[in-house]
């Protein structure tokens, strides 16, 4: 049955089929519309211009779980963009559940390099600043800088409003913390860059996209697939063990409670492989002697910006 939707998938219409760098959708993201979370500014902005391009219109959402409504949505939105997980804190798990009860496909994902900046308006300097306006996570994320200063930190609810709330109120004694797009969308000056402690942090983002228009990507090397066994001894390794055999890595397994059941779990997986072929034949093979499998999506690996 895999082998005949694998012919089925190789023989869609060209039209159907499309080459993933930076430009899903209608082909180069212009006219486009995508959910995310966030204002604009943010770094969810920042993740869908680097793979759709700048000229992609970003539909802000409070909480993730609207990104997915909006995403879902035929008339408000051609698909969303969603952090997944994180080089620092880890995986984001409530989103790996939104994704699963969604009929959201992944057609492609993007590395962003988490790069905090203090900002403030035209003309402001650093001996001027009284107050440091930000998320909770960035205020975190320098403190190692921030506590060279006597300065009053403020926690707000997003990087980038805390960036339009000092260009708004045309602030001379209070800066911001946020990405360079913030600073870059509400003209203020960036007084110092990657003031974060740590430098290698970066968040994966998914790009989403509904089921019924999701494109098949050309040259596609990766997979996000969820599966759960029968939990009998040794059912989880033979699944394992068909992924190994078959040359794929397997880059992540993430296991998560099934609701309802007595310690059981389903788990996700992310696959890496050189041939589309390659992935079909261990889904073939692992399909038996799984009791459930679903594959959210077949894309390229992502860059690293």
């Amino acid at each position: 049955m895999l082998k005949g939707n694998l012919k089925s998938i190789n023989n869609m219409e060209q039209s159907k089929k499309i080459e993933v760098n930076n430009m899903p959708f209608n082909g180069n993201g212009q006219g486009s519309k995508v959910s995310i979370q966030g204002y604009e500014g943010s770094f969810h902005q920042e993740a869908a211009r680097h793979f759709f391009g700048n000229d992609i219109e970003v539909l802000p959402c409070a909480t993730f779980r609207e990104v997915i409504k909006i995403a879902a949505s035929r008339k408000e939105s051609d698909g969303g963009v969603m952090a997944i997980e994180n080089s620092i804190a880890g995986s984001i798990l409530p989103n790996y559940n939104l994704l699963q009860k969604s009929n959201l496909k992944i057609i492609g994902e993007i590395y962003l390099h988490i790069g905090q900046n203090l900002m403030a308006n035209q003309g402001v300097m650093l001996k001027d600043i009284r107050e440091v306006h930000s998320h909770p996570m960035a205020i975190q994320q320098c403190l190692e800088y921030l506590d060279k200063f006597d300065w009053k930190l403020v926690e707000t609810e997003d990087t980038a409003l805390s960036a339009k709330h000092v260009h708004q109120h045309r602030s001379k004694h209070i800066a911001a913390i946020a990405s360079k797009l913030a600073a870059e969308l509400f003209s203020l000056q960036v007084l110092a860059p990657n003031i974060h402690t740590m430098k290698n942090n970066y968040t994966r983002f998914l790009i989403l996209q509904r089921e019924d228009i999701a494109a098949q990507i050309e040259n596609a090397d990766k997979a996000s697939v969820n599966f759960h066994t029968d939990h009998s001894r040794g059912s989880l390794a033979k699944v394992l063990t068909q992924i190994a055999d078959g040359g794929i890595n397997l880059s992540k397994l993430q296991s998560f409670p099934i609701p309802g059941s007595n310690w059981q779990y389903s788990f996700h997986a992310d696959m890496e492989f050189d041939t589309i072929e390659q992935f079909y034949t261990v889904i073939e093979k692992i399909k038996p002697i799984t009791a459930g499998l679903k594959i959210y999506g077949v894309y390229k690996k992502g860059r690293t910006v």
